[in-house]
């Protein structure tokens, strides 16, 4: 379980997270929605220990984000390029990925292969460093990469972004596949509405740095947020 308290994150005066409460259930795939400066990726970004909040604190399994490292082994994140060692091939960083996972070169290789048809012969094989592929390709690798090592948070910051369609349905089956999985909570940020909503057992949308929706998801979430956002 996820657990927020009292957390708040201030730049320079401005506000721009303010969640006094949440919880993220364990095996819950949990979408954010909102629009640019909303805080969806400030959230992730405090979850990950990659800022400091301002006030309050995050709980991953009951492990305080900023207090300890013991929730890396358990939990994978892709948010942007960044994430990724321009240098290396693709198949370079997955070993390389392995090898922080403790996962060997043949525990990849059956993830790659999974993975084929997601990577449509664009990814494995060409040689080509990671700073030289189309973002959506590289966001394919990042994506793949959180995968090894079986973690069971999964973190993905606009993932349907820079994709084809055919690639946005692929990764949707991949993360109702993870979703499917008790063991295994899945945090998706999105501006795109529909996708997450079709992805994700619950949305909470963010304004402002503040949660003013948090809904479990059905046949009517995607008109509601609809609604809401036209305002």
């Amino acid at each position: 379980m996820i657990q927020v308290n009292q957390l708040s994150k201030i730049y320079n005066g401005t506000t721009v997270l303010n969640i006094p409460n949440l919880e993220i259930p364990k095996g819950q795939s949990f979408g954010l929605v909102g629009n640019n400066g909303a805080g969806k990726t400030t959230f992730f970004s405090l979850l990950l220990d990659l800022i400091q909040p301002t006030t309050g604190s995050l709980t991953n399994n009951e492990i305080k984000v900023n207090n300890s490292e013991d929730w890396k082994p358990f939990t994978a994140a892709f948010l942007d390029e960044s994430f990724l060692i321009g240098y290396l091939t693709a198949e370079e960083y997955f070993y390389f990925i392995g090898d922080i996972r403790g996962q060997n070169k043949a525990d990849v290789n059956a993830l790659l292969a999974k993975h084929e048809e997601f990577f449509n012969d664009e990814i494995l094989g060409n040689k080509k460093y990671l700073r030289d592929l189309s973002k959506g390709n590289q966001k394919k690798v990042g994506i793949i990469a959180t995968l090894i090592g079986n973690p069971k948070v999964v973190i993905l910051d606009e993932p349907f972004a820079n994709l084809d369609p055919t690639t946005v349905s692929r990764l949707k089956k991949i993360i109702k596949e993870l979703a499917e999985n008790p063991d295994i909570t899945v945090l998706v940020s999105s501006h795109d509405l529909q996708h997450t909503v079709e992805v994700c057992d619950r949305i909470v949308a963010l304004n402002k740095g503040e949660i003013v929706k948090d809904i479990v998801t059905s046949a009517e979430t995607l008109k509601e947020l609809e609604a809401f956002f036209a305002v």
